[in-house]
């Protein structure tokens, strides 16, 4: 048995496969290493009925997630899977590799993904190539879920929203001053917060405000991102992954126009085509 673990930022999607058959589907807690160590990611398995059910037979694990960005972080993965999963054998890579298998398989590429965080990078077909663009939600994310979050609270709090958004947003979430400067500067991991906010954008994204504040983002992350893969690779295939490049999808099309950039194709849920890639491989 193998299992195949994709984790963003709010949570790590699970599929459990024998012999190319799906044994289990199912959803956990975030892991990130950046914000949980060892003892925490051991209690999330222990808290869940799938893998403490199949822990002895699942013998390979392909791990992907943000914040597994370097040797010392994959390290601190590495571990809890094997304290837990004491007979299989486990490969822990970051999300944009994830992304970069499940778009372009064995294909070289430009991949993108943009989700409750964006990144770029460029796969050649075996491996991503190391560069300057994870930089997290406080310096970059361009486009990504908490990107949008964070230019819609400070609309809110400078008053610059139009009239119907605001009504809107204060209708869904009865927010204050205070309690949204809380929540992005006091609690844990206010990304996860800041990304909350991608529904609210998805309910309202034919109004020409959030159309904007969306095209703009995604315009910011090609120039600053894509375009200068796209100079160093002319003419490859560009791809992206992740829920907002999916959900929004028709104006990710509209800001790449006129930019030299010609979308590929647009995955929503890596995790499907990664288990179809190991399962072949297994």
């Amino acid at each position: 048995m193998i299992a195949v673990v994709y984790s963003g930022s709010n949570n790590a999607g699970w599929r459990l496969a024998y012999k190319g058959r799906t044994v289990a589907s199912f959803n956990t807690n975030a892991i990130n290493p950046y914000f949980n160590d060892e003892k925490y990611i051991v209690q999330l398995f222990n808290k869940n009925i799938n893998l403490i059910h199949h822990a002895e037979e699942i013998k390979r694990i392909y791990f992907f997630g943000a914040g597994a960005s370097s040797d010392e972080l994959k390290q601190v993965v590495y571990n809890a899977f094997a304290a837990f999963f004491k007979f299989a054998k486990i490969t822990v890579g970051h999300d944009i590799e994830a992304a970069a298998i499940a778009c372009c398989r064995n294909a070289p590429g430009i991949v993108s993904i943009c989700a409750s965080g964006s990144n770029a990078a460029w796969y050649d077909g075996k491996k991503v190539k190391p560069n300057n663009y994870g930089l997290g939600y406080i310096l970059a994310d361009e486009g990504s879920g908490n990107w949008l979050g964070r230019q819609l609270i400070k609309g809110f709090m400078n008053e610059t929203l139009p009239a119907g958004i605001r009504k809107k947003f204060v209708q869904k979430y009865d927010a204050d001053r205070k309690t949204l400067l809380e929540k992005v500067y006091r609690q844990k991991q206010p990304a996860l917060f800041l990304s909350s906010f991608s529904d609210f954008f998805l309910e309202n994204k034919q109004d020409p405000y959030i159309k904007n504040v969306i095209t703009t983002g995604f315009s910011k992350l090609i120039q600053t991102y894509l375009a200068p893969l796209n100079k160093q690779h002319p003419g490859a295939s560009v791809h992206f992954a992740g829920s907002v490049a999916a959900n929004f999808q028709d104006y990710l099309y509209e800001a790449a126009e006129g930019t030299g950039i010609t979308i590929t194709d647009i995955i929503k849920e890596p995790i499907n085509h990664l288990l179809t890639y190991y399962s072949n491989k297994n």
